[in-house]
């Protein structure tokens, strides 16, 4: 193999030639070629520029929008109230949260010294096989990252609607009490919440920008309006009901990373796509516990809250608080447009990840999945390929709500695994005294311990979330989340063994230096 600095836009027609040249290993090839990570970063960015006409038009202020949006906690927990009232109680909400936040901090920490060094769509799966030990085949390791981490955030993009569709159903029988909600509404609500986004990213790209910045902005204003009503108008619980009475819920803390598979898009990466994925999760702590504590002190009824017909605990406490409900409509479509708003970067994200593991040859039919639209210059067959399987999802709700659900729970453990494999991989190295080459971010002394909170919260989150969340277990109560991702990893490992290994290819070697 050539060296990198070789390579030229001109003699490299594509993106797969340029990575052969540079050193990228496949499953079945043994490379010891040192691969210049800065340079091969900046040498493919500028070559994917040219080839696709993507440009880097997002800067700091809209990746930060963009992060918080996409993680938009307070709005998650908001929805998810039902899985936390029957999972504990307060003190376990308000406190875990806090953790969660901390926890959330270290890994978001973790991975962008990791984006500032690589700042790449591909991201997890990209990391996982420039740090995976030689021995241990990092081509394997890497695709089974990327179907990993493609699947979940897939996953989350069917999730995030069906969860918006219940709640719009909920809506409906707090205004009409004579409704009876039947699934296979709630599976074509859930393609309309769907469509929305994806008609966005097709034909609003140009708006990115500027949809980030006013989510961000939006983001805050009705939470503003929120807490600020509830405590205006609700009757108050006591402090010691709040804060030691004896909730462990969805909230969203493993969407951070969705900024990383925007790294294409914004300028200074290195710098910019760690900060703006720390300040997203700083932000969104402060206003989770804001809106958490607000809304416990707040909460009225409390078996009123949680048996309440509409499913949604939140309408529920907003509707005994305002006693309109009106009132309680127009709150809660707040928390759904900012869903929505969520929701467009969460497919923008997950289009380009998909797009950029194509580019690798990780899916079948890479060449297909990796082409971008030569006018709206968009990964548009890998938007559909997303959408497709998302809607597809939404149909397992006919047959079995329960199964459904599982799909939200896969989402989450499903990231958080893809952030422990690489986290796992650079903490091994470091521990040998063997430092990657740092970018412009890095955490110096604080490197390893962070590492070590970070990796040690994700492991956490991969073991408890699979979890039934009532016994006796029963078929109406099973956790299907852990099969359905052991499932999925046997399509990997087929599609490794079938084409994957002659035909994924990706970085494997990232230089380093002794501390």
């Amino acid at each position: 193999m050539s060296d990198f600095k070789e390579a030229t836009v001109k003699e490299t027609p594509s993106n797969h030639d340029m990575g052969r040249s540079a050193g990228y290993g496949t499953g079945s090839e043994k490379s010891s070629q040192k691969l210049d990570v800065s340079l091969i970063s900046r040498e493919a960015r500028s070559l994917d520029e040219r080839l696709t006409g993507r440009q880097r038009y997002l800067s700091l202020k809209p990746a930060v929008a963009f992060a918080m949006t996409v993680l938009s906690s307070w709005t998650g927990i908001s929805l998810t109230m039902s899985a936390a009232f029957l999972n504990g109680g307060p003190t376990t909400l308000v406190w875990g949260t806090l953790l969660a936040g901390v926890g959330s901090l270290a890994i978001a920490a973790s991975l962008g010294e990791l984006a500032s060094i690589t700042p790449v769509v591909g991201a997890q799966y990209r990391w996982t096989g420039l740090y995976a030990p030689r021995a241990m085949s990092p081509a394997f390791w890497s695709l089974l990252q990327g179907w990993l981490t493609v699947f979940s955030w897939i996953c989350l993009c069917a999730a995030v609607p069906f969860i918006s569709a219940l709640c719009l159903q909920g809506l409906i029988i707090l205004n009409d009490e004579t409704y009876v909600p039947q699934r296979w509404q709630a599976t074509l609500l859930m393609w309309a919440f769907l469509a929305l986004p994806v008609l966005g990213n097709v034909y609003g790209r140009k708006l990115l920008k500027a949809v980030e910045i006013m989510g961000g902005v939006l983001h805050i204003v009705f939470f503003v309006v929120t807490i600020t009503t509830l405590a205006v108008m609700a009757r108050r619980s006591t402090a010691k009901f709040v804060f030691t009475e004896s909730f462990f819920g969805q909230s969203g803390w493993e969407r951070f990373d969705g900024v990383l598979h925007l790294s294409d898009e914004i300028s200074d990466a290195p710098r910019k796509v760690p900060i703006a994925m720390m300040l997203a999760v700083v932000f969104n702590t402060i206003l989770a516990l804001a809106f958490l504590i607000t809304v416990l002190f707040c909460i009225g009824d409390v078996e009123a809250a949680v048996g309440t017909t509409t499913g949604f605990p939140i309408i529920q406490i907003i509707y005994q608080a305002t006693e309109s409900k009106a009132a309680a409509t127009v709150i809660v479509c707040m928390i759904l447009f900012s869903t929505m708003i969520a929701l467009f970067g969460v497919f923008a994200s997950v289009s380009r990840l998909t797009w950029a593991f194509a580019r690798d040859n990780g899916l079948p039919y890479s060449e297909f999945f990796s082409r971008v639209h030569p006018t709206l210059h968009i990964p548009l067959n890998a938007l559909g390929l997303v959408t497709i399987i998302a809607a597809l999802l939404g149909l397992i709700n006919i047959g079995n709500t329960t199964a459904f659900n599982a799909i939200l729970s896969l989402a989450t453990m499903g990231l958080y695994l893809s952030y422990v494999m690489p986290l796992a991989f650079v903490l091994i190295r470091k521990l040998q005294g063997r430092h990657p080459n740092y970018g412009p971010f890095r955490l110096g002394i604080w490197s390893i311990p962070v590492n070590i909170v970070g990796l040690a919260f994700g492991i956490y989150m991969v073991i408890f979330l699979p979890f039934p969340s009532v016994l006796p277990v029963t078929g109406a109560t099973m956790n299907y989340a852990a099969p359905i991702l052991g499932f999925i990893m046997l399509l990997a490992l087929g599609d490794w063994f079938v084409s994957g290994r002659k035909r994924f290819e990706v970085p494997t070697h990232a230089p380093e230096h002794y501390e």
